[in-house]
């Protein structure tokens, strides 16, 4: 449910190397979360360019249930956006480590506080 190819943080995201863009990384959140927030109908994700500062807000998913903060788990520059989850949105429930990517960004300095697949379960049972 978790793969070990995969870092995770705490907030939920995962962070895959590497990204389809030379030197970035791809982003998206993980089964947990996507479950906990339900149905999924909107996604507001950073645009391509933006510069983002590791745990700062860059985007919110919004659900039948409630509204959800998305967190960047690494600082860097924005070089993709997940365009089709603007017509599908539902994509982020149905293939949360596949098709329901959100976005990359080429990462600036060295990443810290992500943990790997145990690591990050061990935080879902604490």
């Amino acid at each position: 449910m978790y793969p070990d190819d995969l870092q995770y943080t705490v907030e939920h995201e995962w962070v895959r190397t590497p990204g389809e863009h030379e030197g970035a990384v791809r982003v998206g959140i993980t089964h947990y979360a996507q479950d906990a927030l339900g149905d999924i109908v909107y996604v507001s994700l950073p645009a391509v360019g933006d510069v983002l500062e590791a745990g700062s807000t860059c985007g919110e998913l919004e659900s039948t249930k409630s509204v959800s903060d998305v967190y960047a788990p690494v600082a860097g520059e924005v070089v993709a956006v997940n365009d089709a989850l603007d017509a599908t949105p539902q994509l982020v429930n149905d293939d949360p480590y596949g098709g329901g990517w959100l976005f990359e960004v080429v990462v600036s300095g060295t990443p810290e506080g992500l943990l790997d697949s145990a690591a990050y379960q061990e935080s879902l049972e604490g």
